[in-house]
């Protein structure tokens, strides 16, 4: 099953990247797990946006999770954290999007020296729910979903039709056959019953 983990937006200044919101999602996690998976999802976020250009994006696969990066050319940076199956299509958009409105609501003075307590940004969870499920969040994968869908029924009646086609093929030819064999049992029922005839 997909699963997103987590969303994280940070900074990134000379050398070293500062958090300013994060939220996520461990409760496929045990209780006692938590604690650790959200302290090495952070620390893995922080060294990836440390080590990713500003306007590059990167997605990098760390045991079972892909790690999606953006670093935009202002220096501001999200990740998104989720398992194999998440598309890296919708990874980036989502990510691409989270940075857009933190953009407008939180002006560019406070990113550098902000903190998760200091910056007014509420909308991570938001996203974070709406884009669990990425064929509902995603209109193109929806689309695209619609599409495969649309096939499989579309091969499915071609296939009940060409049944139904080779179905109709053989009744003919039985029909045909039987046709055949009514004429062949009337001339000979003609002749059986010319010999004896009385009259």
């Amino acid at each position: 099953m997909v699963k997103l983990f987590a969303l994280s937006i940070f900074y990134k200044g000379n050398g070293e990247a500062r958090i300013l919101k994060t939220t996520s999602d461990l409760q496929s996690f045990s209780f006692f797990q938590r604690g650790t998976v959200e302290n090495f999802m952070t620390f893995a976020s922080k060294t990836i946006v440390e080590r990713t250009q500003p306007a590059l994006r990167q997605s990098v696969k760390q045991d079972a999770y892909m790690c999606h990066v953006y670093v935009r050319s202002d220096n501001l940076a999200g990740v998104l954290i989720a398992d194999h199956e998440y598309p890296n299509r919708v990874a980036h958009t989502l990510i691409t999007k989270i940075l857009d409105e933190f953009a407008t609501k939180v002006p560019a003075d406070q990113w550098q020296n902000g903190s998760a307590a200091t910056i007014s940004f509420d909308m991570l969870p938001t996203f974070l729910a709406k884009y669990q499920d990425p064929v509902e969040a995603d209109p193109l994968t929806k689309m695209q979903n619609d599409l495969d869908e649309t096939s499989i029924i579309l091969k499915n009646t071609i296939a009940a039709v060409l049944e139904r086609g080779e179905k109709l093929d053989d009744m003919v030819l039985k029909s045909e056959e039987l046709s055949l064999q009514s004429k062949a049992f009337y001339k000979t029922a003609k002749k059986t019953n010319s010999c004896c005839s009385f009259t």
